[in-house]
């Protein structure tokens, strides 16, 4: 059970991040293509975010439920945004702060073992996600970090892709490892969005900020994140969505096209192109699980190029994004910048 070991020992093996740019896996895919099962939706999947890529007039929004980042996708996604594979981002909190943050302030996650005593764990200030370990009291410096920017930040109510602007800045200003998706997103103005911002480190940051700055203080409207997010949608109808997980971030993207049409743009386009990896089971009418024609009932996603990939995402994002990657059909698209779009004042009816 590991019981003997310190913390030190525990915590002795870095999480490395997948580089989708040293293999060219589009012969094995092309080749998955043509046989069956999970294995063929995976590689219609690749083909789809490959169409995005291909289609100029499309916005591409990525979507990250799960543990992700502490299990080695970072550079995965990192690589999506430098070469302007994606135009937004809509997350959860762990992922962007607990995670990606957590590591651009130096800190690291490490290779563990399911099979351990927890309470040991416990006592030694590490925390689990499954497989992998996190030493609690770097979390913590992460906590403190975020109610710093918050001091920092003028009172009143943000958005969290607002928020997340200023820990790009943060990163920058103190020099802090710039290979991070915060800061590459701020580099290129992917916005990048946490509705349920609170649920993570950011919220510990925030609630600290906000109980010593009682009457002026920073808050995060999540409101305001779907209005700023529905905005891209009617400023650039042809959108396509890539989905990893589901929760949150799935069906918060998915109703921007409701949303638009209930500002009164009721000739906005379902998303035209969507792809899913889940390993949630659709039959108990949950949403993770839910398929991508069954959005379709509500009018949110077309089921022309739609496709779920039923598969656990450390091993199924690589394969899809290495490919669209390796297909290199992003070359000469351009970076859509809609950071500066939203920073722009809302005209009324707009």
């Amino acid at each position: 059970m590991l019981s003997g070991f310190s913390k030190e020992e525990l915590l002795s093996a870095p999480v490395r991040h997948i580089d989708i740019k040293q293999l060219n896996i589009v012969p094995l895919i092309d080749q998955m293509s043509d046989t069956a099962f999970q294995a063929r939706n995976l590689a219609r999947a690749a083909s789809i975010l490959d169409l995005m890529q291909q289609d100029r007039e499309c916005a591409v929004i990525l979507t990250l439920a799960g543990s992700l980042i502490s299990a080695g996708l970072k550079q995965v996604i990192i690589d999506l945004i430098e070469n302007n594979m994606v135009d937004a981002i809509v997350s959860t909190g762990a992922n962007i702060v607990d995670q990606d943050f957590f590591e651009a302030l130096g800190f690291l996650h490490y290779k563990g073992t399911q099979f351990i005593d927890d309470s040991i764990l416990r006592d030694l200030h590490i925390d689990r996600i499954y497989d992998t370990y996190i030493d609690e009291d770097d979390l913590r410096v992460c906590d403190d970090t975020t109610a710093i920017i918050a001091n920092s930040m003028e009172p009143g109510a943000y958005s969290s892709r607002e928020f997340i602007i200023e820990m790009g800045k943060y990163i920058e200003a103190n020099n802090l490892d710039r290979n991070s998706i915060v800061y590459k997103a701020y580099e290129k103005g992917v916005p990048v969005f946490c509705p349920a911002f609170s649920d993570c480190s950011a919220g510990f940051g925030l609630v600290r900020h906000q109980w010593d700055n009682p009457e002026k203080h920073v808050a995060i409207d999540s409101v305001k994140d779907f209005r700023e997010l529905t905005r891209i949608k009617i400023e650039n109808d042809k959108t396509g969505i890539f989905m990893i997980g589901g929760g949150v971030p799935k069906n918060f993207t998915q109703d921007i096209v409701v949303a638009a049409e209930v500002l009164g743009h009721e000739d906005v386009s379902m998303h035209t192109y969507a792809v899913q990896i889940t390993v949630a089971d659709e039959r108990d009418g949950a949403l993770s699980g839910s398929t991508l024609k069954e959005a379709s009932s509500w009018g949110k996603v077309d089921t022309v190029h739609e496709q779920m990939v039923f598969a656990e995402a450390t091993i199924a994002l690589p394969l899809i994004a290495g490919y669209a990657y390796h297909k290199r059909n992003w070359e000469g698209r351009i970076a859509r910048n809609f950071n500066a779009l939203l920073d722009q004042p809302l005209v009324i009816g707009k």
